[in-house]
């Protein structure tokens, strides 16, 4: 059946409500596979924006669920723990071998920043030796996420730009991008120039935190950067007594080979983000890790230092069920799931440029993200380049779900992607742009 968004009850997100907007009506779903309801297979090129690390109803994850459901289905988590959370939390940690102590749930991205940004404002409100802090230091291309708190740690653009009065204080700094850098460095001559701005700064003003997406920039065009920025930021937040939040909803659970991508930066963030593929895409979750510094300025019998923050369905047992069957799946076989396939992204980097030449711009790999750029460029609100929907129009022909940033083109399919289906996303693209002419 086909549908566009005036014809459903459901308003569709991120979807212009009009009806030459077409919506694919999916029923099923295995492996990297979905499945509309006229029975045709669509390859989840994205993982259903990320999610799906594992593919689709992996058997552990169904296992998993069908378990705990016969279980315990939920209890509010305030004032009662359970296993299925205890388990998940103590295994969280585990990944990052305790660098962090705490583990603060959420049901989603946004939640899981907007808990950072809160316990930061009040650890420095508990802090006997601090002084009050509330504003953040935050970068152009960063996207955290569209609730209020998350929007207004997200640089400047298309998805926020239309609610500037909600926003609270915030300093805001170009961001790092070693794909194109400004002062023309490359990694072996770059000095971090890109942070003498915010140095000079953040060494005069007294800011509660930095939030950055580490070493990659995912919704605002899959942007990589060099470590050093991290490490530089690491050494400048030390200095100031500022936190530093990395939000690895997109990188966290392996996306760039390591469990996190702090680890693969060798920086400690103090305030840890994830999401996404947390349960594998199953179940909405998110949590927030904290350092231990941090949560001793929480422990108080004064009711005022308590941390008053929860969601109704926070550290539901299915979710964190399912979300500890998908961290056992990630420690069994994940980094190795993660270095065939960004082995497989790599060896077809060069047929791929061959075939396509000058149609494409900084075709790049790191770990589970294959990202380039199409040679056409408008104005300054990329992801709304009429380009990027012709692309994924165009790509519906082969049976391939994407969703161009713009006229950034990229997948991040299942760690467990077969090659035949790698062929046939790669096919599709190269089929797609070279059917469009150099005026479109």
């Amino acid at each position: 059946m086909k549908y566009n968004p005036l014809q459903t009850h459901t308003w569709v997100p991120l979807t212009i409500q009009e009806e030459g907007e077409s919506l694919i009506d999916i029923v099923k779903a295995e492996g990297e596979f979905v499945t509309d309801s006229e029975g045709n297979q669509w390859i989840d090129a994205i993982a259903s924006w990320w999610t799906m690390i594992f593919g689709h109803r992996h058997p552990k994850l169904v296992s998993a669920l069908k378990t705990q459901i016969d279980e315990l289905d939920h209890v509010m988590l305030a004032g009662h723990i359970h296993p299925a959370a205890e388990a998940l939390s103590k295994s969280l940690l585990e990944l990052t071998h305790f660098d962090f102590h705490k583990v603060f749930y959420s049901d989603n991205g946004s939640n899981a920043i907007e808990i950072a940004l809160k316990l930061t404002i009040q650890y420095y409100r508990n802090h006997p030796d601090l002084k009050p802090r509330s504003e953040f230091l935050v970068f152009s291309n960063s996207y955290h996420g569209d609730s209020i708190g998350a929007m207004n740690v997200s640089g400047k653009n298309y998805f926020n730009r239309i609610f500037s009065e909600l926003r609270f204080p915030t300093k805001e700094f170009p961001a790092p991008n070693c794909m194109n850098c400004p002062w023309g460095k490359n990694v072996s001559s770059c000095a971090t120039e890109c942070l003498n701005d915010l140095e000079l700064s953040i060494k005069q003003n007294e800011y509660a935190g930095i939030v950055i997406e580490p070493l990659v920039f995912g919704a605002n065009g899959m942007l990589f950067y060099d470590k050093k920025v991290l490490i530089k930021l690491r050494q400048l937040a030390t200095q100031t007594n500022t936190l530093l939040i990395f939000d690895e909803v997109f990188t966290g659970m392996g996306r760039l080979g390591e469990f996190f991508a702090y680890q693969v930066a060798g920086v400690k963030p103090d305030l840890l983000v994830m999401a996404k593929g947390l349960t594998g895409g199953m179940l909405p979750l998110g949590a927030t890790l904290v350092s231990e510094f941090i949560y001793q300025q929480f422990l108080s019998k004064d009711p005022y230092h308590a941390f008053f923050h929860a969601h109704t369905m926070t550290g539901n047992p299915m979710a964190c069920s399912v979300g500890y069957a998908s961290v056992k799946l990630l420690q069994e076989d994940g980094k190795v799931l993660v270095k065939k396939l960004e082995s497989s992204l790599e060896k077809r980097i060069e047929p791929f440029q061959k075939k396509l030449g000058k149609r494409i711009q900084n075709v790049r790999v790191f770990g589970g993200i294959f990202a380039f750029e199409y040679k056409e460029t408008i104005a300054e609100d990329e992801y709304l380049n009429p380009i990027g929907k012709k692309i994924r129009e165009k790509m519906r022909e082969f049976r391939v779900l994407l969703r161009p940033l713009g006229r950034t083109i990229y997948i991040t399919p299942p760690y467990t992607i077969s090659e035949k289906s790698l062929d046939h996303i790669f096919l599709a693209m190269e089929e797609t742009l070279l059917s469009f002419t150099d005026s479109d």
